[in-house]
């Protein structure tokens, strides 16, 4: 830490950067020598997207971990609720600072009010500086041969990853000088970001949300399912993922971490190379879903290929609905949706089906997918959420082709074959034995009352025929793609 040469305080923006480690705003901040003032604004901007139910429950926890960490150096989390902007100049005002720091966001809304307070802070005399502190590579550094932005996964990971030069991760402060005054600070518990009447959160207590639960994760699936990530991925009844999601996303581990410790579990010989780079290459993909957002910002709210702006989506609000409770019919489509609702998480490999059953078999626009999951994922994020569900529907960049169309029975019996997962989430079939559990309506009548089963009662038939609904998808696809065989796959 440099002498200090001011009293006048420095602000540290905390935003999507929940953490005291790998924090190059917060490193700054200290290195200046000057007073810190931590802060967190619960943005009530009418032009930023409202965070989802599920993210404020993660988001309380993660804010009362951070100001206990905080704290232990002697410092204090001011909290502010209001539009980002002014409370921001506000806090300015209040504390007499001199300089603001944050670590840069790369969603729309968010770059847009950053550059203008950016500037506007300058026109005041303020020092404003912002760092990268949630990717491996900023948007505008990756580009093709002819400057431009990639759309295709493949060739953007290679260029990406060859220019990650991450060696080390900054360590967390030793100590954080303080202010001699800490302005006004709202109480947590006052912004009502855990949900009562009902409490809808109590199957989500199985996570940590914080820094220290964010790296017990890591090392816990470092230990253990990495080795096995390539297959482990895709099996929802066991324990094969890092479930690191939610964490990064409201960054209580940056992605340098992870791909640090990632390098170094492989250097010691603790991860196979090839399970290492299958799991780097998933933090690729997060860091390819950025890129596209940022360069296409578009595509949080529109199709990415604008020929499927004349798709022959259906209003099914009875299908959604069904979707929603998981009460298709269609057991790993329904166990999906109730671990979703349960947990505040679904298994990957059941996002893409589950996505595909709503937009192919159901016929309804992948808006209303994303809309659902960005209120109910712990884990919602904007680029994450939008580009795979336009990967799914076929609308978006580096997309499912049109004409893939999840079986949900055979990718049942192919990733759960012994029922593992269908009878966590589903305990009304769990009498069946495996070779019935995906399929439970060709079980004869003797077997289904030996279950305990009583179809359409106990638990639904499917509300819709898979092969119906599959010829119709591909029917409307192949519509689509007579007309605009320029602008779908």
């Amino acid at each position: 830490m440099t002498a200090n040469l001011t009293t006048k305080p420095i602000l540290v923006w905390f935003r999507q950067d929940l953490r005291l480690r790998d924090h190059p705003a917060l490193t700054h901040a200290v290195q200046s020598g000057r007073p810190v003032i931590a802060f967190y604004v619960f943005d009530t901007d009418p032009q930023q997207r409202p965070m989802g139910a599920a993210s404020q429950w993660w988001l309380n926890r993660s804010l009362g971990s951070l100001s206990n960490d905080l704290a232990a150096l002697g410092a204090s989390l001011v909290l502010r609720k209001g539009q980002a902007g002014e409370v921001v100049k506000a806090l300015v005002q209040e504390t007499g600072a001199e300089a603001v720091v944050w670590n840069r966001l790369y969603e729309p809304g968010a770059t847009a009010r950053d550059t203008q307070l950016k500037a506007a802070l300058k026109d005041l005399g303020l020092e404003v500086t912002s760092f990268n502190g949630a990717l491996l590579n900023e948007p505008w550094t990756v580009a093709t041969g002819s400057g431009g932005p990639y759309k295709v996964f493949t060739p953007y990971w290679r260029a990406a990853r060859a220019k990650v030069t991450a060696t080390s991760a900054l360590p967390a402060p030793a100590q954080i000088l303080s202010p001699d005054n800490w302005p006004a600070s709202d109480r947590l518990n006052d912004w009502g970001l855990h949900p009562t009447k009902p409490d809808w959160s109590k199957g989500f207590d199985d996570w940590q949300p914080g820094e220290a639960g964010a790296q017990a994760r890591l090392d816990d699936f470092l230990a253990g399912p990495a080795n096995a990530y390539a297959e482990g991925r895709d099996q929802p009844g066991k324990l094969g993922t890092s479930r690191l999601s939610p964490h990064l996303h409201f960054g209580e581990l940056s992605p340098r971490q992870v791909w640090l410790a990632a390098q170094m579990a492989s250097h010691q010989g603790d991860l196979d190379d090839s399970a290492r780079d299958k799991f780097l290459a998933e933090i690729g993909w997060r860091e390819f879903n950025h890129h596209l957002l940022f360069h296409f910002p578009h595509i949080a709210t529109q199709n990415f290929k604008p020929g499927f702006d004349g798709f022959g989506w259906l209003t099914d609000e009875t299908g959604l609905k069904a979707w929603q409770a998981g009460l298709t019919g269609y057991p790993m489509v329904d166990a999906g949706m109730r671990e979703l609702w349960a947990t505040g998480w679904m298994h990957n490999r059941v996002r893409m089906i589950v996505a595909s059953f709503l937009i192919k078999h159901l016929l309804i626009h992948w808006r209303e997918g994303e809309a659902w999951f960005w209120d109910t994922l712990l884990d919602a994020d904007l680029a994450n959420n939008a580009a795979g569900w336009q990967w799914t529907a076929g609308t978006g960049a580096d997309a499912s082709p049109y004409f893939r169309i999840f079986n949900p029975f055979s990718q049942g019996e192919k990733f759960d074959p012994k029922g593992a997962y269908i009878r966590r989430w589903i305990p009304e079939l769990a009498g069946l034995p495996d070779k019935l559990i995906h399929r439970p309506w060709e079980a004869s009548s003797l077997e289904l009352r030996a279950a305990g089963i009583n179809l359409g009662a106990t638990y639904p038939k499917p509300i819709i025929d898979h092969s119906l609904a599959r010829n119709r998808a591909l029917e409307a696809y192949g519509r689509l793609k007579t007309l605009h065989t320029d602008e779908v796959p």
